[in-house]
C-alpha cells in the first residue's frame, strides 16, 4: 500500500499547481481526479515515466452521476470517466477521474497512449453518450447502430415494459438492413489498389469457428489477411444495467451469465467486491470452499477449450472426450451447487450451502481419473504434428505487446512472463495452496494451448488441497449484511425477524462507496467495480472482462496470416461471446 500511496506525491512533483483531488474509495486502490486539459499528459507519465511504470490500461469506463446522492469529497459531475491502469510487477493499480458536464460531454482521446483505448472509448460512447475527440472511428459498438439514446444513462429505460411495443415497420425494417451492409471506406480500408483489388469476405455472425454470435469481416488480398473488423453485440444483454434494477443479492445469478463457462468466476468477484464495501469477513471454510470450486470451474472451462480447439484445427475425435470428462466434473458441481453451468452458489458472505455428504469421494475420483486421461490426449493432440503445423507460429506476439493490448491470463502466460494474479496478490486465501504457474515461450497459438493444458493439472493440485485440508467452521459470515441473513435468532424477537425479513426481501443496504476486485478467470482478468449509493441496488455495477481487450487484439494477430489460420487464432484466444457482449 506504501508503494501505491507514494503515486500522488510523485504526481504533484511532476506537474506542479495540477488540479488533483485524491479520492479515498473501500477498495484502497489510489484514486485521483484530474482535469481533462491534463489527463494525457497525466497518463503518458504513468505509462511511461513512473517507477514502476504503469503500463496496461486495464479499464475505461464512465459513471451517469446525476442522480448519485453520497458524493462527498468528489468534484462536481454530471458524468465521471474512469481510467483504471494496471502496473504487474509489482502489482499496483491507480485510478484517474475526470469530471464532466452537460449533456453532451467531451473529452480527448486516448487511442495514441493505448491501442486497447479503442473499443473501450467506444463503449463508452455508445452507452453514455460521452464524445472522445480525436478518435479513428466513434461509433457504437454493442448496441445496434439504429438505437436510439444511450442506455447506462439513468433516463434510458431499464427494463422492456418502461418502453413501447415494439413494431416492425417497413421503414424500420429498410434501415436495420441499410446498417448491416459493410462499407470498408467507414473502417479506413481501402477496396483496391492500382494494380488488383482487395476481397472482403463475411464470416459470422453464424459460422461455427466464431464459437458464439459474432461478426467478422476480412480484408484479403488472395488469401491472406490485409485486416479483420470484428462487429460484437450480438449477445449485448444490458448485464451492467441489470445491475441498477437488481438487489445486492438478486443480481449474484446474472453474473453466472457473463462468461457462461466461468461460473462461479462470475460470482467470485462480484461477491468479493460487496464484500469489500460492507467489510465483511468470510470464514476460512468459505475461502477454501470457494477456491475449490473456482478450479472445478476452471477445469471444466478448459476442457470445453482443448476439445473445440482441437476440432478448429481438424481433429474429430478429441472433443468427444474432454466433453465426456467434462460431465464428471459438472457432476461434481452439480452435486454440490445443485446447478451446472449457472450455479448461483456463491453468497455476500458465505455460499449457499455447506458440502455436502460425500462431497470428498466425489471430488477424489475425477482426480484419479484426470490426469491419465490428459497425459494421454498430450500425444493425441498438443503433440499432433497437424496441429502443431497449423498453430506453431500463429498469432505470435510478445509480453510488451500483450500488456499494450491489455492481454491478460493464458495469452500472457505464453509469452513467457510468469505472471498469476493468484500468486502475485492472492486473494480468497490461494496464498495458502501450493502451484506453479505454467508459461510458454513464443506467444502463439501452440503456446496458448500448452498453457491451459498445464493449468489443468495445476488446478487439480489445488484442488486436491482442498480436499485435504478443508477447514471446520460456518459457511457464512456473522454480519448483518449477509445475504440470505443467518436464520438461528429470527425467532427470539420480532426486531429481528423484520431486520431478517427485509434483508430477504429487498436485501441489504451496502454502506455509500466504491470497490473493485478483479480475479484470475478462465480466460484472464475479470473484475467487477461496484459504486453503492448507500441503496439495496448497486448505483454502477461495471464488469471487466477478458474477452473484450482478447477479441479486439485478433484484428492486429490476425494481419499477414492466412484465412485458415485465423480459425486456429480464434481457438487459442478461448473467448465467449457473453463475456465479450455482456
Amino acid at each position: 500500500m506504501n508503494a501505491d500511496a507514494g503515486i500522488g506525491r510523485e504526481l504533484r512533483e511532476s506537474f506542479p499547481g495540477i488540479d488533483l483531488t485524491e479520492q479515498q474509495t473501500r477498495d484502497r486502490i489510489p484514486t485521483f481526479w484530474v482535469t481533462r486539459e491534463k489527463l494525457v499528459q497525466v497518463l503518458r507519465f504513468l505509462k511511461e515515466d513512473t517507477t514502476p511504470r504503469y503500463r496496461m490500461l486495464f479499464d475505461l469506463t464512465a459513471i451517469d452521476e446525476r442522480v448519485r446522492v453520497h458524493r462527498e469529497g468528489q468534484p462536481p459531475a454530471d458524468f465521471t470517466v474512469v481510467y483504471h491502469l494496471l502496473c504487474l510487477d509489482p502489482v499496483q493499480e491507480v485510478r484517474l477521474k475526470v469530471a464532466l458536464s452537460g449533456d453532451t460531454p467531451v473529452i480527448p482521446s486516448i487511442t495514441g497512449l493505448w491501442a486497447s483505448a479503442n473499443w473501450y472509448e467506444r463503449e463508452a460512447w455508445d452507452l453514455f453518450g460521452i464524445r472522445f475527440e480525436m478518435h479513428p472511428n466513434l461509433r457504437r459498438i454493442l448496441m445496434p447502430l439504429t438505437w436510439q439514446g444511450h442506455p447506462l444513462r439513468k433516463e434510458h429505460p431499464a427494463r422492456a415494459t418502461e418502453m413501447g411495443p415494439f413494431r416492425l415497420t417497413e421503414e424500420k425494417q429498410e434501415a436495420e438492413q441499410a446498417a448491416l451492409q459493410f462499407h470498408p471506406e467507414e473502417w479506413g480500408l481501402r477496396r483496391s489498389t492500382e494494380d488488383h483489388d482487395f476481397m472482403f469476405l463475411n464470416i459470422g455472425p453464424q459460422h461455427p469457428g466464431t464459437h458464439g454470435v459474432i461478426r467478422l469481416v476480412l480484408q484479403l488480398d488472395g488469401e491472406e489477411i490485409v485486416d479483420v473488423v470484428p462487429e460484437i453485440g450480438f449477445h449485448h444483454r444490458g448485464a451492467e444495467k441489470m445491475g441498477e434494477r437488481q438487489s445486492w443479492h438478486t443480481y449474484i445469478p446474472y453474473t453466472d451469465r457473463v462468461d457462461y463457462l466461468g461460473g462461479v468466476m462470475n460470482n467470485l468477484p462480484y461477491v468479493l467486491a460487496v464484500e469489500k464495501l460492507a467489510g465483511i469477513e468470510v470464514p476460512d471454510r468459505v475461502k477454501v470452499i470457494r477456491v475449490m470450486l473456482c478450479e472445478l470451474f476452471r477445469l471444466s472451462s478448459h476442457l470445453v477449450w482443448y476439445g473445440t480447439f482441437a476440432q478448429d484445427v481438424g481433429q474429430l475425435s478429441p472433443v468427444f472426450y474432454t466433453f465426456n470428462d467434462r460431465e464428471r466434473v459438472l457432476g461434481i458441481i452439480e452435486t454440490v451447487c445443485g446447478a451446472r453451468m449457472h450455479p448461483n452458489w456463491f453468497r455476500i458472505g458465505g455460499v449457499a450451502a455447506d458440502l455436502p455428504k460425500g462431497w470428498d469421494r466425489l471430488v477424489r475420483e475425477v482426480l484419479a481419473y484426470l490426469p491419465p486421461r490428459l497425459k494421454e490426449y498430450d500425444g493425441m493432440v498438443m503433440g499432433n504434428r497437424i496441429l502443431k503445423a497449423r498453430t506453431v507460429g500463429i498469432g505470435r506476439y510478445t509480453a510488451e505487446q500483450a500488456i499494450e493490448w491489455g492481454v491478460t491470463g493464458p495469452g500472457l502466460r505464453a509469452t513467457g512472463l510468469e505472471w498469476d494474479l493468484r500468486k502475485k496478490r492472492p486473494y480468497s486465501g490461494y496464498e495458502n495452496f501450493e502451484f506453479d504457474i505454467p508459461t510458454g515461450r513464443n506467444g502463439d497459438c501452440y503456446d496458448r494451448g500448452l498453457v491451459r493444458v498445464e493449468e489443468m493439472r495445476q488446478s487439480l493440485r489445488i484442488i486436491e488441497q482442498c480436499v485435504r485440508n478443508m477447514p471446520a467452521g460456518p459457511c457464512k459470515a456473522d454480519h448483518p449484511l449477509a445475504t440470505p441473513p443467518r436464520k438461528d435468532r429470527t425467532m427470539q424477537d420480532i426486531e429481528t425477524l423484520i431486520t431478517h425479513f427485509l434483508s430477504v426481501s429487498w436485501g441489504p443496504v451496502i454502506p455509500a462507496g466504491e470497490a473493485c476486485v478483479m480475479v484470475e478467470a478462465t480466460k484472464g482478468l475479470n473484475s467487477y467495480y461496484l459504486v453503492s449509493d448507500k441503496d439495496t441496488i448497486s448505483y454502477r455495477t461495471r464488469i471487466r472482462s477478458p474477452s473484450f481487450p482478447h477479441m479486439q487484439a485478433v484484428p492486429w494477430i490476425s494481419r499477414g496470416a492466412m484465412v485458415p489460420d485465423l480459425l486456429a487464432i480464434l481457438g487459442s484466444v478461448d473467448y465467449v461471446l457473453a463475456d465479450i457482449d455482456r
